[in-house]
């Protein structure tokens, strides 16, 4: 058995439960300033977390500060473990949910930013914890940049490594040579567009409480509402859809843009390859939803026949959910799989697609994509000249073979888990159309599935054992695969 630092892994485990725990101070104090009747068993739950996180701290307090690439993984695995086993205290104390399954199974949704729910009637929480599930997906949602650009330089693995592993080779622009400082910068732009959001929707007719709380879930690409119809509530509001879909786009484009937006480098943006394909993936499937709808019963389903608004009404939402779709959110504003089977199986099929690299989405990321496909055609030039040094390029930059193999083998292990992850709801008794919706939803970290947890449904009918099959693949989503099944090979283990 190789030697680890355990010492240091205890420490930071703490210094993470004490992040969660200050921030569940927070939600007391909404629920106090609302009076909803559970302020005193959230700020337990607050400082039990507290409590738990300095004794950790100070266990792991004389520890050797060299970290190497095995404690990296390490705490990165089990720190997403144990924030979402932390967060369930709240919910527990309160009794929100009968059983700790349907408590973690909420709580990993939150983190990962999934957005799936097994609660059905949402609009009778108290809004403390209301507020508590929308900061777990605020936590979730800039929590992966900063593990991968800022934490895991620091524990040896190489953050920058990761982030190119994500925007390959070119795709990865740093804001600052130093590490720090870029996450910071990420960190200031989240909470700019958190704040900005909420303003927006509260001037276009939200209440306060309803905009911050969906502002959270926007930028986090995550999908927890206040309204058991989700974003379908405000299907008479046109304006905080839009506002909703603004953001979720901006979320799921890479924050590295972002900053050229505030720093006005335009050019940059215009020149990203990813952006552009981003883009062109959004409006070629909004367009081609929308003439789907407008020519079948889909009008029909969305409450509009022959009216003049039909096709506004039509537009939005295949945009709304296009947008919702490949960036991850999973907010919902009509039941996708109800216009036709064709287009559930284009919605199927965004599952995989996922927002860009460098943002909070999840799925696969336009940027693997797009190298795949390049290098896919590349092998028709090299098979008429074999002898022909040819590699794709990304942003007029070369992609090394390193990065392209990366690009493959992540491929191949999330098709795996996908595949893995069906049969696994399969046998639990779930049907065809089901088990592929949720094992597609749960990996990529979407929220809606289908069959019968498709965007009008909850996870409410999952099996106990289906819950944990389920919050299994959203962590194995959300941290790419990698830093989880790392874990799982015999050699992490052994000594070199």
């Amino acid at each position: 058995m190789l030697s680890l630092n355990y010492k240091i892994v205890l420490f930071l485990m703490g210094v993470l439960l004490l992040f969660n725990g200050g921030l569940m101070l927070l939600s007391s104090l909404v629920s106090f300033c609302y009076k909803d009747g559970v302020t005193f068993e959230i700020t337990l739950a607050a400082f039990l977390v507290l409590s738990i996180g300095a004794l950790f701290m100070l266990f792991g307090r004389q520890h050797e500060k060299q970290i190497q690439k095995r404690e990296g993984y390490l705490i990165v695995s089990l720190g997403w473990l144990l924030m979402a086993l932390s967060g369930t205290f709240p919910y527990l104390l309160t009794d929100t949910f009968t059983g700790f399954s349907s408590s973690f199974f909420e709580t990993m949704s939150g983190y990962t930013t999934t957005g799936a729910s097994v609660l059905n009637d949402i609009e009778i929480l108290p809004e403390g914890i209301l507020f508590w599930r929308s900061t777990t997906h605020w936590i979730g949602g800039m929590g992966i940049i900063v593990l991968a650009i800022a934490i895991l330089p620091f524990l040896g693995i190489g953050g920058i490594q990761l982030f190119t592993a994500e925007a390959p080779g070119p795709g990865g622009d740093k804001l600052h040579p130093r590490i720090t400082d870029t996450a910071k910068r990420l960190w200031l732009i989240y909470l700019v567009y958190t704040c900005l959001e909420t303003v927006l929707l509260w001037l276009a007719g939200m209440s306060f409480f309803d905009a911050i709380n969906h502002s959270m879930s926007t930028v986090s690409t995550g999908g927890f509402s206040t309204k058991n119809a989700s974003i379908a509530f405000w299907n008479d509001a046109p304006i905080i859809q839009y506002i909703i879909t603004f953001f979720m786009f901006l979320a799921g484009t890479n924050f590295v843009l972002s900053y050229f937006i505030f720093t006005r480098k335009l050019q940059k943006i215009i020149a990203d390859e990813e952006f552009k394909v981003y883009l062109s993936f959004i409006l070629i499937f909004t367009a081609l939803t929308s003439i789907v709808i407008l020519s079948t019963d889909g009008v029909r389903v969305l409450g509009e026949s022959d009216s003049a608004n039909s096709i506004e009404i039509s537009i939005r939402a295949a945009l709304f959910q296009v947008v919702a779709v490949i960036t991850t959110t999973g907010f919902v504003s009509a039941d996708f799989t109800q216009w036709t089977p064709f287009l559930t199986i284009v919605f199927f099929g965004l599952m995989f697609l996922g927002g860009s690299s460098g943002s909070t989405s999840g799925g696969v990321k336009v940027v693997r994509h797009m190298l795949m496909i390049k290098s896919g055609f590349l092998e028709f030039k090299r098979a008429l000249h074999p002898n022909a040094i040819i590699q794709a390029r990304y942003n007029k930059k070369t992609v090394s073979d390193a990065i392209a193999y990366n690009i493959l083998g992540f491929f191949i292990l999330y098709m795996l888990s996908f595949i893995i992850g069906a049969v696994g709801f399969g046998t639990l008794g779930l049907d065809f159309e089901s088990a592929i919706g949720l094992a597609a939803s749960t990996l990529g970290n979407v929220g809606p599935a289908l069959g019968d947890f498709g965007p009008s449904s909850t996870y409410a009918a999952l099996p106990q054992g289906g819950k944990w099959w389920a919050t299994f693949l959203m962590l194995l989503g959300r941290l790419e695969l990698f830093t989880v099944l790392i874990l799982f090979s015999p050699f992490f283990w052994k000594k070199n």
